[in-house]
């Protein structure tokens, strides 16, 4: 995991929190909230090899295809639930971001940004962009959608979530100013709507 986004993620996530990390991958970051910043959760994977990664690294891990939803989770289980670059590969996009912050106080979505100005100009150029964040070509790619920084604050709005912070990281940090454009990752941190 790039650095950058670590200690972005380390920084909105409260120190002794009870995270549940949607979409783990090898439990890498859960580990580290748990080595570093006093946490304790769960992570959700769906890949068999990712689910072994978890267990050697000390991190539960529940197998579960998040597609199906998370009823298995009473309201406000946890203070923080994690989707690390895990929006674009889910069908139900605005559900599970309902269900985020149903079953976390607190909400930390991350995604590659779409709008960022490389991958305009490989549009403009007439291609589908290949960068670091979006390696993969048109015809492989796991991700079955793209969204921008500006896309996700009008489904935030649509969905009646409170966007408590909303900012762009780059390789050499953070970016608040113009992020649609100016980042490559979009990371927004959410709540339920207030009454």
């Amino acid at each position: 995991m790039n650095l950058v986004l670590r200690d972005a993620i380390q920084r909105m996530v409260p120190y002794g929190s009870r995270v549940l990390d949607l979409g783990c991958g090898d439990g890498a970051l859960l580990a580290f909230l748990q080595q570093h910043h006093g946490c304790s959760g769960y992570g959700v994977e769906i890949n068999d090899a990712n689910v072994l990664a978890c267990v050697k690294q000390g991190v539960n891990v529940i197998q579960l295809n998040l597609d199906q939803g998370l009823a298995m989770f009473g309201d406000q289980s946890f203070d923080v639930v994690l989707q690390i670059d895990t929006l674009q590969h889910l069908r139900n996009a605005q559900t599970m971001l309902q269900e985020t912050v149903r079953v976390g106080r607190l909400g930390i979505v991350t995604f590659p940004n779409f709008a960022h100005w490389p991958n305009r100009i490989s549009v403009l150029q007439g291609y589908m962009p290949v960068t670091r964040k979006l390696p993969y070509q048109w015809y492989d790619t796991p991700n079955i959608r793209v969204a921008t920084f500006a896309d996700f604050l009008a489904l935030a709005k649509n969905t009646q979530l409170h966007i408590k912070d909303a900012f762009g990281l780059q390789d050499d940090g953070v970016v608040r100013w113009w992020p649609n454009a100016r980042a490559a990752t979009a990371v927004f941190k959410l709540a339920a709507p207030t009454l």
